[in-house]
């Protein structure tokens, strides 16, 4: 199902087929995936709905926010300060893993209507 014809389903749905876009947009433009919907363990932790690396081995953890239009601010805007810190913590918890932790990313990749828009570094860990 693509995100035009999730528009109508439920809010699962919907968030999966706008992953899948996001995917694939970011897989095209060379990105190669590590993990998707990467959860920390628990009540009120965080979840990154995408984790990639770049060519030069940045990891990229997206957020991925689909919106029918850009009312009230759109998709992008809808990444408030809380759930920024939910992303950093859920990604401090995913670096714990390695041996060393390489360079780091947080992009957004707002889907609105047909428009895909990835923003990257859209923010920071501070």
């Amino acid at each position: 199902m693509n995100w035009k014809q999730a528009l109508g389903a439920s809010t699962r749905v919907r968030g999966a087929a706008a992953e899948d876009l996001a995917l694939a947009h970011l897989l095209r433009a060379g990105l190669r995936l590590v993990e998707r919907n990467y959860r920390t363990p628990g009540r009120g932790g965080g979840e990154i709905d995408l984790i990639l690396r770049e060519a030069d081995g940045t990891l990229v953890f997206v957020e991925v926010r689909a919106r029918a239009s850009a009312t009230r601010g759109g998709a992008a805007a809808s990444v408030a300060a809380v759930k920024q810190r939910r992303i950093v913590l859920a990604a401090r918890h995913y670096l714990l893993r390695l041996p060393a932790p390489p360079p780091c990313r947080f992009d957004v990749v707002a889907i609105e209507g047909a428009r895909v828009q990835w923003l990257r570094a859209a923010f920071d860990a501070n």
